[in-house]
């Protein structure tokens, strides 16, 4: 199980996370929960320390951490940072995702069961 960071979503997840405890575990949840009009959302989230059973990685100084429910889904994912005049924040290439939403929230895969709900 692998999650790729870009540079730029390397760069902005490391203004997130920065802590001047070196002790300090901070970095980046990443999961894929029910929900969207495919069926999984990505959820991206800044904590202070990963859950009992998080896989753990790091990539260019940020640690992630990964809920193992989401493990299968997840695998591969690259996390993009892209900043137009239109709009900034994090995209996801999901190599496992099937069909996607046009808002890029939400995807699906095959053989996974989960609950689709409109976008908001």
């Amino acid at each position: 199980m692998t999650v790729y960071l870009t540079e730029k979503a390397a760069f902005r997840l490391r203004t997130f996370t920065r802590t001047n405890d070196a002790t300090a575990e901070r970095g980046i949840r990443l999961a894929a929960v029910n929900g969207g009009c495919s069926g999984f959302e990505y959820k991206l989230d800044i904590v202070d320390r990963p859950e009992t059973d998080d896989v753990i990685y790091e990539q260019d100084k940020v640690k992630i951490y990964v809920d193992p429910q989401s493990l299968t889904v997840l695998d591969g994912v690259v996390i993009d940072f892209v900043e137009s005049l239109t709009q900034a924040g994090f995209i996801f290439e999901n190599p496992n995702a099937t069909a996607g939403c046009g808002c890029g929230k939400s995807f699906s895969v095959e053989n996974c069961e989960s609950q689709a709900v409109p976008c908001t």
